[in-house]
């Protein structure tokens, strides 16, 4: 995951935005087989949005579980998808079984960010 360790032409200097180390603790905090969109993480934040959570994860969610971070019609991140969809299946990550392209079933997988649930449901 690129960090920021000297100032770049934002004037940042020593770390992450406060934004992207917030988007970022939260994705690592999603349970494995389960999903938010990046609507869902914006929102459960209380600021930025959906755009601003995929810039995030587009420019520091390498080493975090970023598979779990979704849109919000469940398809997979554009030129990922065979990684992404190997992580579904060692997760168990509910998809949608008769779509095409395949895509992940929200209304089972999606965590609202409360307690960790035991698994998907089935």
């Amino acid at each position: 995951m690129p960090q920021v360790t000297d100032a770049d032409d934002d004037g940042l200097a020593d770390g992450l935005p406060p934004f992207a180390e917030l988007v970022l603790d939260l994705t690592e905090r999603i349970p494995p087989g389960r999903v938010m969109t990046y609507g869902d993480v914006a929102e459960y934040l209380g600021q930025g949005g959906p755009r601003q959570v995929g810039r995030v994860m587009a420019l520091y969610g390498g080493s975090v579980p970023w598979w779990r971070v979704i849109r919000a019609d469940g398809r997979f991140l554009p030129g990922h998808e065979q990684r992404a969809l190997a992580h579904y299946g060692e997760e168990g990550t509910p998809l949608r079984e008769l779509s095409d392209p395949p895509r992940v079933d929200l209304r089972r997988a999606r965590w609202d960010g409360g307690q960790p649930h035991p698994g998907p449901e089935r």
